[in-house]
């Protein structure tokens, strides 16, 4: 069925109200509507049909910026025109572009998927066009938050954090491997034919500490920052049917030392490979951890390889009532994987409305910046890299969601390691933000409606 000019309109200013403060009520839409404000309708019958990809963007100037606008058929005129009585027109139909962005509807309709089922960053737009690292949606908020200025001669205020605090961050830890610091070492000294190396590696494998076992280390160091851990446990240790790895630990056998090591910190669900799309696994993983927790349901979720099927997994979420996820991130890159710097609802294509968990964007993962299949960064490459997105989400009031694994707190990784995170915390701590569980974000957002 086709997605209807005003689906997307109420989806669209569902987000754009819930990224500002309270305003008197100002009526948006189409020019069938007659609105105050009056947006162009210009997608055609693109949502009428089920191409992944719209026409190219054309590139208009925003707040020093230049932005990619979809659906933009008069790039002549001026982005705004002001008319009298506190109206306006916005000459891009930027509510249905926002919505192509926000809705994840180039992966639902695209049929490219990557070795572990992934819609893959290099089939994107962000990609095509080179603007991931930009909340594009936001810009499309900010054009329409300066004509509903005009309309209500007042400010619109972004909303607030915790504390007050302008922007917020989320670190989270993956928790797939905590047994196996030896093996890379290891079997890097049998290749090199290093007999005796290679005996050492077993023999501190089989008598001392792995220095990836390392959970309480993680969550003291991030309290340093002033900060929080949240810490996904993948319950599954047996391999994917594919032969995928999940977890190098039985998490039953492990959980009174690990719950111990991280005492207070947040704790989610890691869903093992194939669960994105297996309702019954997923839902035995999800008891599987409550049941250790003395009955205690995760209330979020991140899929193990961020494996995400966008026809089946949120529809899953909802289901099992989880109340967000933090999946949505590019592997391959750093960024806004639906071009958004905010939390958001993710679009249930057969309902025609918001799905009810919440989505907490995913901006940065370690195995990312040096990966050899993804950024191949240098450490000291990789604070300048980051910055300019995480100026964005600062400038948008935004979240920035970390994940770095905790086998990559271990001080051998010289690469993406304990110090690189110590540079990218000493940044996020210079800017003030508000340090939030994943369930904090939830609660604040579902106490600011």
């Amino acid at each position: 069925m086709p997605v209807s000019p005003e689906i997307r309109l109420t989806y669209v200013l569902q987000h754009f109200w819930q990224a500002y403060e309270t305003v008197p009520p100002v009526s948006i839409g189409y020019p069938s509507h007659q609105p105050q404000i009056e947006v162009a309708e210009a997608s055609g019958p693109f949502f009428e049909q089920q191409h992944p990809y719209p026409p190219a963007p054309t590139w208009r100037q925003w707040q020093g910026r230049t932005i990619p606008f979809f659906f933009d058929s008069a790039p002549d005129n001026p982005l705004i025109e002001w008319r009298p009585n506190g109206q306006a027109i916005i000459y891009a139909d930027i509510i249905s572009a926002a919505f192509y962005l926000l809705s994840g509807w180039q992966e639902y309709f695209s049929e490219e998927r990557d070795q572990h089922g992934r819609f893959p960053y290099s089939a994107s737009v962000q990609h095509r066009y080179n603007f991931v690292t930009i909340p594009v949606v936001n810009y499309y908020f900010d054009v329409l938050k300066t004509a509903v200025e005009h309309a209500i001669g007042q400010p619109l205020r972004l909303r607030r954090w915790a504390g007050k605090a302008t922007w917020a961050c989320c670190i989270t830890h993956d928790i797939d491997n905590l047994y196996s610091a030896w093996k890379a070492p290891a079997k890097a000294a049998l290749r090199q034919g290093n007999l005796r190396h290679f005996g050492r590696q077993l023999w501190q494998h089989f008598t001392t500490h792995d220095t990836w076992d390392n959970l309480s280390q993680v969550q003291q160091k991030v309290a340093e920052y002033g900060a929080k851990s949240t810490f996904f446990f993948l319950p599954e240790y047996r391999k994917a049917a594919n032969g995928t790895p999940n977890a190098d630990y039985n998490i039953q056998k492990v959980w009174a030392h690990a719950a111990t090591a991280i005492g207070s910190a947040e704790v989610g669900l890691h869903a093992s490979v194939g669960t994105n799309t297996q309702g019954g696994q997923l839902k035995e993983e999800g008891h599987r951890l409550q049941r250790l927790r003395n009955g205690v349901k995760a209330d979020g979720i991140r899929f193990h390889y961020l494996s995400w099927e966008p026809r089946i997994t949120p529809g899953l979420l909802d289901e099992l009532l989880y109340t967000y996820d933090s999946t949505l991130g590019f592997a391959e890159h750093f960024g806004f994987r639906n071009s958004y710097c905010l939390p958001f609802h993710p679009f249930n294509f057969q309902q025609r409305n918001a799905f009810l968990f919440l989505e907490i964007p995913l901006n940065v993962m370690d195995a990312t910046l040096h990966h050899p299949r993804y950024l191949q960064l240098a450490p000291e490459e990789i604070a300048p890299a980051l910055t300019p997105m995480l100026q964005e989400i600062e400038r948008f009031g935004g979240v920035c969601t970390v994940l770095w694994h905790n086998e990559n707190f271990d001080p051998a990784n010289t690469h993406n390691g304990p110090q690189e995170f110590h540079t990218l915390m000493q940044y996020l701590c210079s800017r003030n933000p508000a340090f939030l569980h994943g369930q904090d974000i939830v609660l604040h957002l579902e106490a600011e409606k």
